[in-house]
């Protein structure tokens, strides 16, 4: 009769794992993850030195299978955070060893960056180990599978540089820099943007141009020619008028001007007064040639 009966339990059981129930703070409840995981260790999540966007960061990295897009484009696509937050948490990850970004140039001559991400910050001079292969197991017990050969190495394929674009030809120059065609050249190209508002020349482009301009008066082009060439048929729009004007005097240049023929001048011999063509005044050739015959007379 002095037997108690109890009804209900003293206290509500705790969602926390053995008899220990904090008094404060956090409280958590579990659930055991068979799929879908990753294991991230405290030193990075409780670590003082990292922000919380960088923690965050790395641990969302270290989710991603092998192969993964983490570049600060693809993040910020990903993610609110702005490119320059972004930016800086990868670069706290890098000082502290949880990331590492190597530039690294491929056998076609384009410069990629590599990026490999560290679970543990001790092993940043570690490259990344490929996964160990697992061998078929044999079909049965009496039977054993044959070792798979291993293929010889490939040759390393030799680095070849990318094609550098070929230098532009020099612009002409004249024969003879003489001062009144160097003037003429820098007057004309001043000019152009009152016939051609899109041509507009800084002074250097101006001084840069003026000789092959020169060189066109040089070989003989009046100015209206000159004009003519630079300014017609202009693209639209003209977004660099000086290399524009730089290829037309170059490619289409006028050759050089020929020499006009000059006979050879006529002289009177001095002997018989007949004309001879001869640079020089003497004797013709008749009056040469009798000059031994004469002298051993």
């Amino acid at each position: 009769m002095d037997t108690q009966q109890i009804s209900a339990p003293s206290r509500a059981p705790s969602p926390v794992r053995g008899d220990a129930t904090p008094s404060s703070g956090v409280m958590h409840i579990n659930s055991r993850h068979t799929s879908h995981f990753t294991v991230v260790g405290n030193h990075l999540a409780q670590h003082r030195e990292l922000s919380l966007l960088a923690i965050g960061l790395a641990t969302h990295i270290q989710s991603l299978p092998a192969g993964a897009k983490v570049g600060i484009k693809h993040l910020t696509e990903r993610f609110p955070d702005s490119e320059a937050r972004i930016a800086a948490a990868l670069r706290e990850l890098e000082v502290h060893g949880y990331l590492r970004r190597t530039r690294e140039r491929l056998p076609n001559g384009r410069v990629i960056t590599r990026t490999c991400s560290y679970n543990q910050p001790g092993s940043t001079n570690a490259h990344p180990a490929p996964a160990p292969k697992r061998r078929p197991k044999p079909s049965h017990p009496a039977t054993v599978a044959a070792p798979t050969p291993t293929p010889a190495p490939r040759p390393a394929t030799p680095y070849v540089p990318a094609p550098t674009a070929p230098k532009p030809p020099p612009l002409p120059q004249p024969t003879k820099p003489l001062p009144q065609l160097l003037h003429a050249a820098t007057a004309l190209l001043i000019d152009l943007h009152r016939r051609a508002p899109h041509i507009t020349l800084t002074e250097r482009d101006i001084h840069h141009l003026a000789p092959a301009v020169a060189t066109w008066f040089e070989r003989g082009t009046t100015p209206t020619a000159i004009r003519q060439a630079l300014t017609n048929g202009l693209p639209q729009p003209l977004r660099f008028p000086a290399k524009f004007l730089r290829h037309r005097l170059i490619a289409l240049l006028p050759p050089p001007t020929t020499p006009t023929y000059q006979p050879t001048p006529l002289q009177n011999c001095d002997r018989c007064d007949r004309a001879f063509r001869s640079p020089n005044p003497g004797n013709c050739h008749d009056c040469t040639a009798d000059e031994p015959h004469l002298l051993s007379a």
